[in-house]
C-alpha cells in the first residue's frame, strides 16, 4: 500500500525480526530490517490492537500530519477522521499519532 502525499516524510517495507513483550502490559516492542536491509526500527506497538510475528512484512510510513493535502491539522486525528474527510490514517491497519521518542542516524558504509 503506497500513501504518497505531501505530508510523507518516510515510507519503506520491512520485515519483522524479534519482538519483545516482557517489559510492558499489552505493548510490545518489535525489530524490523526494511526488505532492503538499509533501516533497522524498534517501535513499541499495543499487541492487542495490532498482533504480528517475526517475518511478518509491514510498512511503515512517517508523515507530518494525516491530512492527504498535507495541510497541518488543528485537531487530534481522532477528530479530522471523524468526519467524512478522508486522511492518511484510513489508509492503514495501524496509527501511532504523536512525537518521536528517539531517533538515531548511523553511518556506516557511506550512508546516512
Amino acid at each position: 500500500m503506497s500513501a504518497t502525499t505531501d505530508a510523507t516524510l518516510f515510507e519503506d517495507d520491512f520485515i519483522v525480526t524479534a519482538i519483545d513483550s516482557k517489559k510492558y502490559d499489552r505493548v510490545m516492542r518489535i525489530t524490523a530490517k526494511s526488505t532492503d536491509s538499509a533501516t533497522e526500527i524498534s517501535l513499541d506497538v499495543n499487541l492487542e490492537l495490532f498482533p504480528c510475528a517475526p517475518q511478518d512484512h509491514l510498512t511503515v510510513v512517517l508523515a507530518s500530519t494525516l491530512q492527504l493535502d498535507g495541510t497541518k491539522e488543528d485537531k487530534g486525528w481522532r477528530d479530522v477522521s471523524a468526519g467524512d474527510n478522508a486522511t492518511l490514517a484510513d489508509m492503514f491497519e495501524y496509527v501511532c499519532y504523536g512525537k518521536i521518542y528517539k531517533f538515531e542516524d548511523s553511518k556506516t558504509d557511506g550512508n546516512v
